[in-house]
């Protein structure tokens, strides 16, 4: 048994290193090397670990394709439980509540995802659902889908989040036009577009907060 498997049973996972963990789902004779180099080769962000593709890995400290398919499952293992909690039965109170259960989930990526809350009356999600996933600096939602959704989860409000890769949280021109357009189109049926939010290493944006959504 490996000094890190000795320690997390005696002494609990949470006093284990980031290089400790890492050597485990390594769980190789060389895995104490391996995951310093992959660590190393990462800066030292597990962040940035975290949203590196299967090349990536591969490639950062020739760990092979079964351990860093075993890495990125367990990554994205943690990100899903982090955001299950996150969607409590608590109902939305403000944008910081939508940032606290997004911000893990988009600030890394490397391409555009957008996503929608479905919410009740009580504020309350419905649902979670991802609504289009793009390129590096854009992405295309189809605001009928969008729409078609919240009326079969008999939603009344609904909030749209996107990522910024670029990592500046400042809205585009499509940015715009696609609120804009989603907000009209949902208040045909009354259901109400709360909030637009962008979320970037640099920060966040919010339209309604900005005054460009009523």
């Amino acid at each position: 048994m490996s000094e890190a498997s000795v320690k997390l049973l005696s002494r609990g996972v949470e006093t284990l290193t980031d290089q400790e963990l890492l050597e485990l789902l390594l769980d190789d004779g060389d895995s104490e090397r391996l995951a310093g180099a992959l660590l190393s080769s990462f800066e030292g962000r597990l962040a940035a670990l975290g949203y590196a593709d299967i090349a990536r890995l591969r490639m950062a400290a020739g760990i092979g394709l079964k351990r860093a398919a075993r890495i990125q499952a367990a990554v994205e293992l943690g990100r899903r439980v982090l955001a299950a909690r996150e969607l409590g039965p608590d109902p939305i109170g403000s944008s910081n509540d939508v940032v606290r259960i997004f911000r893990p989930l988009l600030t890394e990526m490397k391409h555009e995802e957008c996503w929608c809350l479905y919410l009740n009356t009580g504020n309350r999600i419905v649902e979670r659902q991802r609504v289009s996933q793009g390129g590096v600096q854009a992405t295309v939602v189809d605001h009928r889908l969008v729409i078609k959704r919240a009326l079969e989860l008999l939603a009344t409000q609904i909030i749209l989040v996107h990522n910024h890769p670029s990592g500046a949280a400042l809205p585009s021109e499509q940015d715009k036009i696609l609120t804009k357009k989603i907000a009209e189109a949902a208040a045909l049926f009354d259901i109400r577009l709360l909030d637009h939010l962008i979320i970037a290493r640099g920060g966040e944006y919010s339209f309604r907060q900005s005054g460009l959504l009523q």
